[in-house]
């Protein structure tokens, strides 16, 4: 009874799952229904429609039990086709009554229910009876000391089976028991069955889910070709039906490709003809592994030495420039049957197979659509439900087989559809995984099968990037020109030729994040990509619409993220807020670059023009091309500040100045790739960067002056290096802090294994954002937010601490700054004495990490080598 129990909570709790779904989307139906015309009459039908009964039930043959250790599983249709020739009772009515509050009274030999039983009756239900008990008394017979060992030849002869005698003799009764029960409840046999019954068949299955494989496109009917359209909505039809007509245009998907031994292939052919197979499949004659391609076929028939079309799933047929670019032709070398772990060689293959095929390995990376003609639309590519998000950096124990590991990665990348593999900005290979299992198991096929050498693997590495302290709305009341604050860093050239004055500020979060998310569109905007239309833009730029104008699109973003977050700090306070959203307008109108990499969310704004208190200096303007290409000023507004200081200063130095401006950017560039903690991105700030140059001291001739040789090194890399240093020491000189990612967590788990739960998430610095009980069942849903950081081993502590009951989803969700100082020291008495003095006072969490990723780094880090320099070293020696 404790085990048909489990197993009736184990449906019961499955089906309150699957209902807690439904009623999701009945709700949001239901808002649907009132919010249109009639909605009373609607509403009637959809509520008398939404009478379901359990999606799970045993009875109906969606559930089959099994133990996979011991290799046997059944459906209730098994037991009740048995016992139905032995009772002579309908086969269907008894496979109703063995599940649920179901008895059979062997007196009237009659099924009754709970009110047929008779007052104090020990009667058990049916699937204990008929079932559970028949599975015991053959665990008990195999593998009690006491057991009937007669039992087993029993169910032996009964059903027939045949089971060599050395394994029913084996002195271990785990052996026993798993020849028995194998091959009396085949596993494989209720699994297939199960399949066979439950899922729809292939022709049946296309017809509702073509709208997702191959959804139609809006075509524009000027200037494309008919015939290619026709021929593309034959095709299209063709797969809704999956026709399996020879004549039927040949349509297949190769979701993944996946590397065998080469000694595995089948060493006979077709006809029984030998074989020779090469391992070449990946590219290099000298690898031992062959590359196949899993496929399934969607329409007509593939058959061996077929010249099939592979698409990308970037191939367009109507443009002619697609033939180039994402279309390859191949030649099918041979297709095989996947049989368990064995490959059957066939030579066709029909629409509804699925089917593995050589010859695509050198034309093929991860995915693609097989067609037989040229106009066919791509396949919908693969949605994988999380990113690879584990990734380490991994390289040769030996220098010397570098190269055997970049051909074992470009392997590796193309047997495993969800790795990555890239190489860092510091020339590391790194390598991506789904989580630690899924990293184990890549690094021992590197290590086994495609590199075959030794690996150094790192600890998994983890982003972050640096800031300041403060909000924006501070900043902003302080932002003025430098001639009206002392708030900036001032540093000079070796040879004294060029003074920087540097203030930096920080960016409102959402504008930061409006830069972040849009870096695609930006790189197209700034680098003037002649191809950019209203087409270009993709759903994944946020606050953006499908057919708005690039420009229009991103200004208006922009400006509606700088309003959001004045309202939200002084929404009622509309004459301030009317100020502040002037004062940006201004500064947005000044934008110089955009970093790192041109397209990052930090912003270098050009000077102003009003500080000339260096003799003889010209200040280095910069221009607002940003601005410009963002729409927020026109073209014609920057000559002016060149020609005014033109006229007061020496020409030859104003040209001078202006061939400098790239190098006041590339020092930006530099400062926002690598902030001053551990060398990570910086990220929302802003920096106000004035450059003065100033003449050759003791020179009156300007062109001597220009031409002298630099004792320092060439003049711009001065000004370069310098405007580096200024904006890295401006952003120490404002209280740095580090920002890490974090994940959006989802976690469900039985009520009585909240407390472990929660313990868990405290360690893992996690944030509490709700907890809810799902309607029907025991589970409570929990969301929060953990530091990627500490997300490194936490299924497992998770599962560890909970039994197993707990499960977590993991998603990327944003960036967050930590509250905590680096740097902090306590000073005060306060401090002092709740956190003690500055030599007992232990590292906080934003210290341990900067310190982590620096020694990753090969940074200096600052720790006492030595702890106690006076206490004596005793060393023990056992004898």
């Amino acid at each position: 009874m404790e085990a048909y129990n489990r197993l009736l909570r184990i449906v019961r709790e499955v089906n309150g799952i699957i209902s807690g779904y439904k009623s999701e989307k009945y709700l949001s139906d239901v808002d649907l229904i009132l919010a249109g015309p009639s909605s009373d009459e609607n509403l009637e039908e959809f509520i008398e429609d939404d009478n379901e009964e359990d999606t799970f039930q045993p009875q109906k043959g969606n559930v089959a039990f099994v133990c996979a250790l011991d290799g046997w599983g059944f459906r209730i249709n098994e037991f009740a086709e048995f016992y139905a020739s032995k009772l002579g009772a309908n086969a269907a009515a008894l496979q109703r009554a063995l599940w649920g509050p179901r008895y059979f009274n062997s007196k009237t030999k009659m099924i009754v229910g709970k009110k047929g039983l008779d007052s104090g009756s020990k009667a058990r239900p049916m699937f204990v009876q008929f079932v559970l008990e028949q599975l015991w008394q053959v665990y008990h017979a195999a593998l009690e000391p006491d057991g009937d060992k007669g039992m087993l030849n029993k169910v032996v002869k009964s059903f027939n089976l045949s089971i060599p005698a050395r394994e029913l003799q084996n002195k271990d009764s785990k052996v026993v028991l798993q020849a028995v029960m194998s091959r009396w409840l085949p596993l494989s046999d209720a699994i297939l069955s199960m399949v066979v019954k439950c899922v729809p068949d292939p022709a049946a299955a296309q017809l509702f889910r073509l709208s997702r494989l191959l959804p139609k496109r809006e075509v524009m009917e000027n200037g494309v070709d008919c015939n290619a359209l026709s021929e593309a909505e034959l095709v299209r039809k063709s797969v809704e039906a999956c026709d399996s007509n020879p004549e039927a245009p040949c349509v297949a998907f190769v979701a993944k490709m996946f590397a065998i031994p080469a000694k595995m292939l089948p060493q006979k052919g077709i006809h029984g003809e030998n074989v020779i197979n090469s391992s070449d499949e990946g590219g290099n004659g000298e690898s031992d592994e062959c590359f196949l391609a899993f496929a399934r076929i969607f329409s007509g028939v593939l058959f061996v030495g077929q010249k099939v079309y592979i698409l990308s799933a970037l191939y367009d047929p109507l443009k002619v420039e697609s033939m180039q670019k994402h279309v390859q032709e191949a030649k099918l070398q041979s297709l095989y049957l996947m049989m368990g772990q064995g490959l059957k060689p066939v030579a066709s293959a029909k629409a509804g197979n699925i089917v593995a095929i050589r010859g695509l390995g050198h034309h093929i990376l991860k995915s693609a659509t097989l067609s037989s003609t040229i106009n066919c639309w791509p396949l919908s590519s693969m949605i994988f439900q999380v990113a690879p998000t584990l990734r380490v950096a991994i390289e040769p124990s030996d220098p010397a087989d570098m190269g055997a590991l970049m051909k074992g990665l470009r392997l590796l990348n193309r047997a495993d559809p969800f790795v990555e593999v890239t190489i860092s900005a510091r020339g590391e290979h790194v390598l991506a995984a789904a989580g630690e299992v899924h990293l184990e198991r890549c690094i021992k096929d590197l290590k086994d099968r495609f590199a075959k050498v030794s690996l150094d693997v790192s600890p998994p590495l983890v982003s972050f990037r640096e800031t300041i302290e403060g909000e924006a709305s501070n900043s902003l009341e302080n932002l003025k020109s430098l001639s009206m604050s002392l708030d900036y860093v001032e540093k000079m050239t070796p040879n004294g030729r060029c003074v920087v004055r540097v203030q930096v500020m920080k960016l409102p979060r959402a504008l930061t994040m409006v830069l972040e998310e849009n870096a695609d569109l930006l790189g197209d905007i700034i680098g003037g990509n002649p191809g950019l239309s209203n087409k270009s833009l993709d759903t994944q730029r946020s606050g953006i619409v499908e057919n708005e104008n690039p420009v229009v699109g991103l200004k208006k973003t922009v400006m509606e993220a700088v309003e959001s977050d004045i309202l939200s700090r002084n929404g009622n306070d509309k004459d301030w807020a009317e100020k502040c959203k002037a004062k940006w307008l201004k500064l947005l109108k000044r934008i110089w670059a955009l970093g790192p990499r041109q397209v990052g969310p930090n912003i270098l704004f050009t000077p102003y023009n009003k500080r000339m208190d260096f003799d003889c200096s010209v200040l280095i303007h910069g221009s607002s091309y940003v601005s410009e290409r963002m729409g927020f000023v026109d073209s014609s507004n920057d000559d002016v500040l060149v020609a005014e200081s033109s006229s007061q200063v020496n020409r030859s130095l104003s040209i001078e100045a202006e061939s400098l401006e790239s190098s006041v950017i590339s020092g930006f560039q530099l400062a926002t790739a690598a902030g001053p903690l551990c060398d990570e991105p910086l990220w929302g700030l802003a920096f106000h960067v004035e450059a003065y140059v100033s003449p050759l001291a003791g020179r009156n001739d300007d062109s001597e002056s220009i031409q002298q040789p630099e004792q320092h090194g060439i003049f711009a890399g001065q000004v370069m290096t310098v405007v580096k240093d200024a904006c890295r020491a401006a952003v120490l000189q404002k209280k740095p802090r580090l920002v890490e990612a974090m994940y959006f967590c989802e976690l469900n788990t039985p009520n009585e294994y909240l407390g472990p739960m929660y313990a868990v998430l405290s360690r893992r610095r996690a944030q509490i954002l709700k907890e809810e009980m799902q309607e029907g069942s025991p589970l409570f849903t929990v969301h929060a937010y953990v530091p990627v950081s500490e997300s490194f081993g936490f299924a497992d502590e998770l599962r560890r601490w909970t039994s197993g009951a707990a499960s977590a989803l993991l998603v990327l969700s944003h960036w967050e700054e930590l509250p905590e100082d680096p740097f902090f020291v306590p000073k005060t008495e306060e401090e002092i004495e709740e956190f003690g003095d500055g030599s007992s006072v232990l590292p906080n969490t934003a210290r341990k990490l900067v310190d982590t990723v620096r020694r990753r780094k090969g940074l200096p880090v600052e720790e006492k080598v030595v702890q106690r320099a006076t206490k004596q070293r005793t060393l023990a020696r056992k004898v």
